[in-house]
């Protein structure tokens, strides 16, 4: 019973992704209907069940529109694991203040970036006009589409990727 399913909310809009297991519960709960299968079934002794890739709820979930956290991964994976100071791309990466925080910065999206160490230990704890360095690209806060938040999940399972477009874009 190992595997990922999407969860879809009565209008297709994706909601999360949840265990194969919890998937069953809900579907065989009369909660849920399969609208992609393809991997095969689960045998019982009483029967035989597809098993899904897709859901979708019987009823509908409101929610406020999701939004991607501010988390250094978030950062990293926003600027494309790419200094916004020199440009080198790599994983060994900080994330840097673009005004300090000592001097009256945020510890919001718009004033933080990628940077390599080099570049990092470089600016310091000055702004840019002082440290005589700019920005390949102004920070800003992703838009959490579909797409951004399930790419983890898509490389493995293809099929939802006609369920995810559109959603948020």
């Amino acid at each position: 019973m190992d595997g990922v399913v999407l969860v879809l909310n009565q209008d297709y809009e994706p909601l999360n992704v949840c265990n194969l297991r919890r998937a069953m519960v809900m579907i065989l709960g009369g909660k849920a209907e399969i609208l992609e299968n393809g991997r095969g079934f689960i045998r019982s002794v009483n029967g035989a069940w597809p098993v899904p890739s897709v859901i979708r709820l019987e009823y509908q979930v409101r929610r406020p529109l999701p939004r991607v956290r501010l988390c250094r991964k978030e950062i990293f994976r926003r600027d494309n694991y790419t200094c916004q100071y020199c440009g080198r791309q790599t994983h060994n990466l900080t994330m840097d203040h673009v005004v300090p925080r000592h001097r009256g910065g945020q510890h919001v999206w718009e004033n933080l970036v990628s940077a390599c160490p080099t570049c990092n230990r470089r600016k310091g704890g000055k702004t840019l006009e002082q440290a005589h360095m700019r920005l390949l690209r102004q920070p800003f806060e992703p838009r959490p589409t579909g797409r951004y938040l399930f790419q983890a999940y898509l490389e493995q399972n293809k099929e939802w990727e006609k369920f995810l477009q559109g959603w948020w874009e």
